[in-house]
Parts: C-alpha cells; sequence; structure tokens
C-alpha cells in the first residue's frame, strides 16, 4: 500500500510534479520565451541559440508541458552578453570564463581587467603580423605590375611565382 501512494504522491526532483512545481515558480517569478522568440529579441537564429546551449554557455532552459523550451529574460541577457564578448573578439572557450568571473561580483573587475589586457596584447600582435602581411603583399603586387609593364607582348614568368630565396 505505502508504494501504491508513494508512485501517486511522488514529488522528489525526478518526477513529473516536481517539474511543473518548478516551472510554476520560475514562471511566476519571471516571464518566459518560447525560442523563436528569444531568437527575435536576440537577432541570434535558433540554430544558434541551441549551439550556445550545447556548449554550456547557457542553461538547459525550462520545459513547458508540451515540451517546448521555456528561456527567461536571464537566458536573453546571457545571450546578448555573449554576443558582445563575440563582437570583441573572445572565443565561446573565453566567454565561459568572462561568466564564471561575472558570477563571482566581489573579484570581478581584476579579473576582467586583467583577462582584457590578455586580449589587448594579442589583438596588438595580431595587428603588427597583418601589418607585416601588409607591406609583403604590397612589394609582390608592385613586382607583378612591373613585370607586366615590362613584359610589352612578351611572356615572361611571374616573379611573384618564381621567387624561392625568401620561402
Amino acid at each position: 500500500m505505502g508504494s501504491l501512494f508513494q508512485n501517486i504522491l511522488d514529488s522528489g526532483p525526478h518526477s513529473r510534479l516536481y517539474a511543473w512545481i518548478m516551472a510554476s515558480i520560475q514562471n511566476a517569478v519571471q516571464p518566459t520565451f518560447q525560442i523563436g522568440e528569444v531568437a527575435k529579441r536576440t537577432a541570434l537564429s535558433i540554430d544558434a541559440i541551441r549551439f550556445y546551449e550545447r556548449r554550456k554557455l547557457l542553461p538547459a532552459p525550462f520545459r513547458s508541458a508540451g515540451r517546448f523550451r521555456l528561456y527567461t529574460t536571464d537566458d536573453i541577457e546571457r545571450l546578448r552578453f555573449v554576443q558582445r564578448m563575440q563582437r570583441l573578439g573572445f572565443s565561446l572557450e573565453e566567454i565561459k570564463r568572462l561568466m564564471a568571473i561575472r558570477a563571482d561580483k566581489a573579484h570581478a573587475c581584476a579579473a576582467v581587467r586583467q583577462f582584457l589586457k590578455t586580449k589587448l596584447d594579442g589583438v596588438k600582435t595580431k595587428i603588427r603580423e597583418l601589418h607585416q602581411l601588409e607591406t609583403e603583399l604590397s612589394a609582390d603586387l608592385g613586382k607583378c605590375s612591373r613585370a607586366l609593364r615590362d613584359q610589352r607582348g612578351k611572356t615572361c614568368a611571374c616573379p611573384v611565382l618564381e621567387e624561392t630565396n625568401n620561402v
């Protein structure tokens, strides 16, 4: 008899009743949105939102009785944070670390400052490398232009393709 009541009244963390109660509490605290609405509000595709879920940048959403994903305003804010950090050039792994730092408000500013200094150093290095690449490409373009100008109807090899001493 006890197990009959146990099955009927089961409200443990893995029961359907628990999931329903938690979703009801969540809905009472914050409005929820289905994935299509979240996609509109964030200008992300539905696939991108699911991708961020799989990458653990977004917590697993609550599910409706019909098994639709339900997102909160916190989830939307989190997705906007991910977008903002990606625009700044941070990788998904770096964004995960920034999210962890963000959760520790007491030490966040110093940690983020160091994180940004490191990122800025990387950007400066990349800019130097790109300037060097620009110089090399401009020089090679000049070689091609001179070869074509000097060619005057004759066939000749491309100096950039024939150059082997810098390889």
